[in-house]
């Protein structure tokens, strides 16, 4: 059964060898996630952060490594659990007391796809977003939090693939006919928006405004900033082909609907390696200069694949820090905003550095790390967003590529950072 999900996942030949090797290295690490391994990647972060904490030894930097625990012996908890359900999310004492669920395929299963956060305006709080596949659109403004459900859009659907046009979410449809060919749709909503104002989602660009072909997905696409580079699934008479394109909008994104999409936008035919080059992870070299110092403490034999989302922008960027082929490398998530950066791994290993809204400079800019309280086997921490002074960090129970329990962490940062860390 792997095998033949590791086929389906890359059968769209856009993959390099090199990608397929990571692809295939995440989906192992993701989903299966040996206990050796686990304890492993606890053991580098802490030897890491350790390192970190004994080179600033006698400066404000000297406590720059926070636990936070769910012991009992806790007087005070400034974090709490919440878990999904089929009608939106309750709290929870912790992640292993949420409700049992049956598993199913991560492309159906109740689980935060994607996340990000608009750009910072001064003196504003940064609204953040998260997809929450199979229900809606969780929204974030400092502590308070609002679920959208959308059954009408998200029932049937795979979502994901968040970015910002012009500060307004846009994110991805499809359906994955590999684990539902029940499925008997004529529409195929592909690029939709969600007014934060209304609460509503709208349909931008359904997938026949970029094809003849009725009976076809995009997969996957790229967004630049100008140009959406899109991996297009049809499938006839048992037969599966994949094909290529790139587009522009002549009229503003935010401005287009499927009625009118397809005289409104310009479509040129590209290959895969035109795909595979926009998609394939560059070397953690070239990753931003504040993500970089954000792990200048960690060994640099350390192997690990980053994707790195930009507040307020385009499709994230994968970085990867893998020297050998078939080498097991840590999954870790990263944001840049304007005034602080961060890194999330999954064993909950969070680097912080900079300003959050309208508060002062952690550490005169030096990094700070936070330890998540330890998730138990089968669990694993994913993506993340920061509002104001409030993190959110999504997890997931799954194995392999079957998802269950799903949730995320609500954390206090001014209670975890700013009381505890000096300037």
């Amino acid at each position: 059964m792997q095998k033949r999900i590791e086929q389906n996942l890359k059968e769209n030949n856009y993959f390099s060898k090199k990608q397929e090797t990571a692809t295939r290295m995440q989906l192992s690490h993701v989903f299966r996630r040996p206990i050796f391994l686990i304890a492993i990647i606890s053991f580098i972060l802490l030897t890491s952060l350790s390192s970190c904490k004994s080179k600033n030894k006698g400066t404000p930097g000297d406590d720059a490594v926070i636990e936070l625990s769910d012991s009992l012996n806790t007087a005070y908890k400034p974090h709490q659990w919440y878990a999904f359900s089929q009608n939106g999310f309750t709290p929870v004492s912790v992640p292993q007391n949420a409700p049992s669920i049956p598993a199913k395929p991560w492309t159906e299963a109740i689980r935060i796809s994607s996340s990000s956060a608009t750009s910072a305006e001064d003196g504003q709080t940064q609204n953040a977003f998260m997809i929450v596949n199979r229900l809606g659109i969780l929204s974030m403004k400092g502590s308070e939090m609002e679920l959208n459900r959308d059954t009408t859009l998200f029932s049937e659907r795979t979502a994901g693939n968040l970015v910002f046009v012009n500060g307004t979410p846009v994110y991805s449809l499809y359906k994955s006919t590999f684990f539902n060919s029940n499925l008997q749709d004529n529409q195929h909503p592909f690029l939709v928006q969600f007014d934060p104002q209304s609460k509503i989602s709208y349909p931008l660009v359904n997938c026949d405004n970029l094809t003849d072909n009725k009976a076809c997905e995009v997969t996957d696409f790229i967004w630049d900033g100008r140009t959406w580079f899109c991996c297009i699934k049809s499938e006839e008479n048992s037969k599966t082909e994949f094909t290529y394109i790139k587009w522009i909008s002549n009229i503003p994104l935010l401005s287009q609907s499927p009625a009118v999409a397809s005289k409104n936008i310009i479509i040129e035919e590209c290959d895969a390696d035109a795909f595979r080059k926009e998609r394939e992870p560059l070397p953690f070299g070239k990753a931003p200069d504040r993500i970089k110092k954000l792990l200048d403490g960690m060994a640099s034999t350390v192997p690990f694949n980053l994707t790195v989302m930009t507040a307020g922008g385009t499709s994230p960027r994968l970085y990867s820090n893998v020297a050998k082929e078939n080498e097991e490398a840590l999954i870790s998530y990263g944001v840049v905003s304007e005034s602080w950066s961060g890194i999330l791994f999954q064993d909950g290993t969070l680097y912080v550095e900079g300003a959050l809204d309208g508060r002062r400079i952690l550490r005169k800019g030096k990094p700070v790390a936070i330890r998540l309280p330890r998730l138990p086997y089968g669990f694993n921490y994913t993506s993340f967003v920061i509002s104001g002074a409030t993190l959110y960090a999504a997890w997931e129970e799954s194995d392999f590529y079957m998802t269950s329990r799903s949730g995320f962490i609500k954390v206090d940062l001014d209670e975890t950072l700013y009381k505890k860390i000096q300037s």
